[in-house]
């Protein structure tokens, strides 16, 4: 073997090494986008592919591979089963932005405001504000629960988002409630066709956030 290639072979080898490199430090810098909601972001009653969440994850993958979708929604869930389920979902998928969209299933069920608070804080405070941005769906409930209990329903949400100072990302289910072409029958889980309006209601936010 001669001694250039001796010589030569590690300085060829040289911008493979810092291409890897490259690659394996675009990889940790993806930020991760960890959605924790109920049925609504779970694409109830439709194809997954045509939730919110999943435009979503295709709007961001046309603007390059940074970013990186978790969709950790279950129908049915309630703030104290998120609650349950939260600290593990953040040691496994560490997000660089969470995405809290609980409270509906609660309120529906007439669970006590304060309970429902208490577990919504708790949320906030495991996934730490100060390390990571929180973005908090604020949930509606139907008049018919009493105007007493559906405004502390309704203020609870605002009153979190001044106390831990998170964003509050209003009108996310307005953007669709009061449009029965946008509703499926039940009357409470937007169809395919409301849910570009879901999303249009919290992009603004999570664009603002992701490029903070």
């Amino acid at each position: 073997m001669s001694r250039w290639m001796k010589v030569g072979r590690p300085f060829l080898l040289a911008p493979l090494l810092m291409a890897i490199a490259a690659l394996s430090t675009n990889a940790v810098q993806a930020a991760t986008i960890l959605i924790f909601g109920d049925s609504i972001s779970a694409a109830h009653g439709i194809q997954r592919e045509q939730g919110w969440v999943a435009l979503l994850e295709r709007r961001l993958a046309g603007l390059g591979p940074q970013f990186r979708v978790v969709n950790a929604s279950m129908s049915g869930e309630t703030t104290g089963g998120g609650l349950a389920r939260l600290p593990k979902a953040l040691e496994r998928h560490d997000p660089d932005l969470l995405i809290l969209e609980l409270g509906g299933n609660d309120g529906l069920r007439g669970y006590p405001v304060a309970n429902i608070q208490r577990n919504l804080a708790r949320m906030i405070e495991l996934a730490d504000p100060r390390r990571r941005d929180v973005l908090l769906v604020p949930m509606r409930i139907p008049p018919n629960y009493g105007p007493r209990y559906t405004q502390a329903f309704r203020d609870l949400f605002t009153d979190l988002s001044g106390r831990y100072g998170v964003p509050l990302a209003s009108g996310f289910i307005e953007a669709v409630a009061l449009d029965p072409e946008l509703m499926q029958d039940d009357g409470i889980h937007p169809n395919a066709a409301g849910q570009p309006l879901l999303l249009d209601t919290l992009w603004p936010t999570i664009k603002r956030l992701l490029n903070d």
